[in-house]
């Protein structure tokens, strides 16, 4: 076997193999012999039929079979020999594999980068606390009452007041042209709740059951789609009825209607739930503020075609986001090559980042225990009821799936781990800024 390197450009690695006849001819001999005993051939005993028989029936596949594995074999070789740590599967193609001749073929692999992990106690890093204040369960209790709270009919000619709901047919036009998604029927319009265009929910203030109206309305400068954006728009509204909010009560039977033993009961359950979904953004906040510190303290190059696939994927992801808005490329602010330039400085810190929390799990032995992962799965299996079965059974079937649930328990194993080494301080905050989204420019 002679293993020449061709190449070597940054984390790019080329190789040219050629692995001799004789040796391809040794090893499909030595497989015949090995099927002599197992292979039972009509009008001979196990074992005595003739190699050159069994090289007619069977020579092509063997000789198929023999030639994968020395591809195999000689591509660990030279990974070894050169004591390279593939970063995806080897790229292969066959120059020569005819019979009777070398084997030939051309070998192309991006490997991992060195890592120099940084002293994770150099790390300093703030942590936004928010304290539950004991106002916080009622002040959510009178807000889960009022997505509950009940409507009923207002008589016939009965005004429509801030706060009503307002049953209405719609039919938008642009230029007296209508446009895609302004037309419906039967829309239940909440006057105050700005759940529509600016200006709309407020004309149908003093609107009557039977009424029919015309709403001139503006589309915001940033409305998500842009053939719309800032468009004078006239919809022609028919009210069908009108139903006034019934008071809210908040009392015992309120908090049993969700299951619970009493309104005390409910209290203390979403205190608890509250505590645990602030400690829930706390920690994410910590962890981003964690990852960010990771990608300003470690710069290295990324196998290039981990971050194509990468890439693809996030832009795949936002293709489909467009197609769910029902938008195009056009109707961004950039053009496809400045977003394009975007998304790969996000695929690029994505890759860093998945690189450099795998090297430090390997370097400190991070594993994810068997409990962990049965943990996950039955959390998975209970989004799904009555189907628990087939999603255990397709997890057992798919160890990509299974990969899958496994990475982000890893992800956080290890960052529990460099969270326990860094300088983390808590910083008090208030309710708005704990939830404030860290990307939110606004």
């Amino acid at each position: 076997m002679q293993i020449t390197q061709t190449s070597t450009e940054g984390l790019k690695h080329a190789f040219t193999i050629v692995v001799e006849a004789k040796t391809i001819a040794e090893r499909t001999d030595a497989r015949l012999q090995q099927l002599k005993h197992t292979v039972a051939l009509k009008g001979f005993r196990r074992g005595k039929a003739p190699v050159s028989l069994l090289k007619k029936l069977y020579g092509e596949g063997v000789r198929g079979e023999v030639m994968q594995a020395a591809v195999q074999d000689s591509t660990e070789s030279a990974l070894k020999q050169h004591d390279l740590k593939p970063a995806m599967q080897p790229k292969i193609d066959l120059v020569k594999f005819e019979e009777n001749s070398d084997l030939e073929f051309k070998l192309e692999v991006e490997v991992l980068p060195v890592i120099e992990p940084v002293d994770f106690s150099t790390l300093k890093l703030e942590r936004p606390v928010c304290e539950v204040s004991p106002d916080t369960a009622d002040e959510a209790i009178q807000r889960l009452a009022e997505q509950q709270r009940a409507f009923a009919d207002k008589a016939d000619d009965a005004v429509a007041e801030d706060g009503d709901v307002v049953v209405i047919d719609y039919d938008g036009k642009i230029d007296d042209v209508q446009f895609d998604g302004g037309k419906s029927e039967n829309v239940s319009v909440q006057i105050g709740q700005k759940m529509f265009i600016p200006g709309f929910e407020e004309q149908l203030v003093g609107a009557k059951k039977g009424d029919e109206k015309q709403l001139k309305v503006t589309f915001p400068e940033t409305y998500g789609a842009k053939h719309l954006a800032g468009k004078d728009a006239v919809f022609d509204v028919k009210v069908h009825q009108i139903r006034a909010p019934e008071p809210v009560v908040i009392d015992d039977a309120f908090a049993e209607k969700l299951g619970m033993e009493n309104l005390e009961k409910l209290r203390e359950a979403m205190q608890e739930r509250i505590v645990t979904d602030y400690k829930t953004i706390s920690r994410s906040r910590l962890k981003r503020n964690l990852l960010d510190a990771l990608d300003k303290a470690h710069v290295f190059e990324v196998p290039p075609g981990m971050l194509s696939m990468e890439e693809e994927q996030i832009w795949q992801q936002f293709n489909q986001e467009l197609q769910r808005r029902g938008q195009t490329l056009a109707d961004q602010d950039k053009s496809e090559e400045d977003l394009r330039a975007e998304y790969r400085l996000i695929a690029d810190r994505r890759v860093r980042l998945g690189l450099l929390l795998a090297d430090i799990g390997a370097r400190n032995n991070i594993t994810v225990s068997e409990d962990a992962m049965r943990e996950a799965l039955f959390r998975q299996a209970s989004q799904f009821p009555g189907q628990e079965k087939l999603l255990f059974e397709y997890y057992q079937k798919n160890p990509q799936a299974l990969q899958s649930l496994r990475a982000p328990l890893y992800e956080d194993k290890v960052v529990d781990f460099i969270l326990e080494l860094a300088q983390v301080t808590d910083r008090p905050v208030s309710r708005e800024e704990l939830f404030k989204d860290p990307d939110d420019e606004d």
